[in-house]
């Protein structure tokens, strides 16, 4: 029996396990996804155990703190002192005298120290295993939280209807897309028709019969809960058995109230402009109503994981008239950021709502978690072919871990890179205009950042001129991000906006620039 300090066994006469195992059991543990531990008891000279000594961990992220294979050789109250005495480590004492596995679900690990998210929920398994406990724990809050914030941000619920027994399973986020107690558990189904604007009733029955067929089905209907009417976007798949036979309906449900509404205003502001004649000014400022309701402009810079994002939107000096550019900057739940800017052709409320149709449509696509650039490409031309639109995108998800920005475009300029005094376009993929082409592929590349870089987005109206006498405006702005990049610090962005050129007299200009992080 060892003392401390040793690796003794759970009872009288029992011995350390060889080096030799202890080895292996680390190889095998090491290349495990999983969360696991291996760790033998230590006992006092009564050989009662008094602590655990961890031997070996698997490769996955590590513990709460973010430990990994550093935890090996060190003893269990050391890591983790809040757990002495707990049901978890009574657990462990329990396997360990009868030798018989046992689970703790829903284990709740409370830690007070900074730096450490202080609530971790976990399900636990413990097994008895040459002399000591191996370990296996899922950590369940943080996939919770994931579900939750995604839900929330794209508003979105997903529900499962069970075609053998009628009942059905909600996620929270379809509970508040219902305003309904989750205390009352789902709607029924025919609960949900009752809530169902009469007009719309053909679309869910046509659903219906669409999944009946074995095909998904993606209809946009309006419900009255409480009183006030909501546009639902249902797209619902069904799962079969061997036999095809029907068995469960799953369905993602996202509010697209807001965006409708969005789109409301803008047709009764299109309204304006087409029955009246109004003045430069009045339809100068009911344009900028319009940009504003479609995509804000931040006047300061946003912080964004790993970035620090900085937008402007310049109106042509002598157009009164809404263009089509448009750009888009978001956080993503994986901890990426996706960027975007783009110039749908024309001027016009025409090109206003094909801007408006891309980048809400940008948005929902994201919301259910369609993030890779190429992706969102071939998504934007389908739209445009259908719209009868064209236009130029740039689409960019950026890894602040790694400082990885991943990029694709069609048909538009290459973003350009600052770094320490010098300044370069990156090298263009491949990637047609935006409705030019069905079918199209818009290839991925990848640029290695570093703290510090400036990458400027921008639309044409940046560098172009109908009059040859501003000269070479591109070789312009490049000096500009050269003279910039050379001083970094957190006003970069702001000395950037100030000393990029004007707007020009006949297209609008959109930049988004973005600072690598320290």
């Amino acid at each position: 029996m060892a003392t401390d300090g040793g690796r003794p066994g759970p009872g009288a006469g029992s011995a350390d396990p060889p080096d030799g195992l202890i080895a292996v059991v680390r190889d095998v543990l090491a290349v495990v996804p999983a969360g696991c531990t291996w760790m033998l008891p230590v006992a006092d000279d009564t050989a009662r155990v008094t602590d655990f000594r961890i031997e070996a961990v698997s490769g996955n992220d590590g513990d709460v703190h973010g430990r990994g294979a550093s935890r090996i050789g060190e003893l269990l109250s050391e890591l983790y002192p809040s757990m002495v005495g707990g049901p978890l480590w009574q657990l462990y004492l329990r396997v360990l005298a009868t030798g018989e596995p046992a689970e703790l679900p829903g284990f709740r690990y409370q830690e007070r120290r900074a730096g450490v998210v202080t609530d971790a929920l976990f399900d636990i398994g413990v097994h008895p295993m040459r002399g000591g406990l191996f370990v296996c724990w899922q950590r369940l809050d943080e996939d919770q939280r994931r579900l939750e914030r995604t839900e929330l941000l794209g508003n979105l619920g997903w529900a499962e209807y069970d075609l053998r027994t009628g009942l059905s399973k909600w996620s929270p986020g379809m509970y508040r897309i219902f305003d309904r107690d989750p205390v009352l558990g789902p709607l029924t189904r025919t609960e949900q028709t009752a809530l169902l604007v009469p007009a719309d009733a053909g679309q869910a029955e046509a659903a219906w019969q669409t999944l009946d067929s074995g095909a998904g089905s993606d209809v946009t209907v309006r419900i009255r809960p409480g009183g006030t009417v909501k546009y639902l976007r249902i797209l619902s798949d069904v799962a079969r058995d061997a036999d095809g036979t029907p068995l469960k309906i799953y369905a993602v449900v996202q509010d697209v109230t807001a965006r409708v509404d969005s789109r409301s205003e803008i047709e009764r502001l299109g309204d304006q402009l087409r029955s009246r004649e109004i003045t430069a000014i009045a339809e100068h400022r009911l344009a900028g109503q319009l940009q504003s309701l479609i995509q804000p402009v931040p006047r300061e810079p946003v912080p964004l994981p790993g970035l620090q994002a900085a937008v402007s939107y310049l109106p042509a000096e002598k157009a009164v008239q809404v263009g089509g550019d448009w750009y888009h900057a978001q956080a993503l739940p994986d901890g990426h950021t996706l960027l975007a800017i783009g110039d749908v052709a024309g001027h016009g409320l025409e090109a206003a709502s094909g801007m408006a149709h891309l980048r809400f449509a940008l948005v929902a696509w994201l919301s259910i978690g369609i993030c890779d650039p190429g992706v969102l490409l071939r998504h934007l031309n389908g739209l445009s072919r259908q719209l009868g639109i064209t236009g130029t995108a740039t689409i960019a998800a950026y890894d602040p871990a790694t400082r990885v920005l991943s990029w694709a475009r069609a048909g538009h300029m290459a973003p350009l890179l600052a770094r320490a005094a010098g300044t370069e376009e990156l090298p263009l993929p491949r990637g047609v205009l935006l409705g030019a082409a069905d079918n199209a592929r818009y290839p991925v590349v990848t640029v290695q950042l570093r703290p510090d870089d400036l990458v400027l987005f921008y639309t044409d109206g940046l560098v172009e001129r109908r009059d040859p006498g501003d000269g070479d405006l591109l070789d312009r702005v490049m000096r500009t991000l050269s003279e910039v990049s050379a001083e970094p610090g957190d006003l970069t962005l702001k000395r950037l906006r100030d000393l990029l050129p004007a707007a020009g007299p006949d297209d609008d200009t959109c930049t988004l620039a973005v600072r690598v992080l320290p």
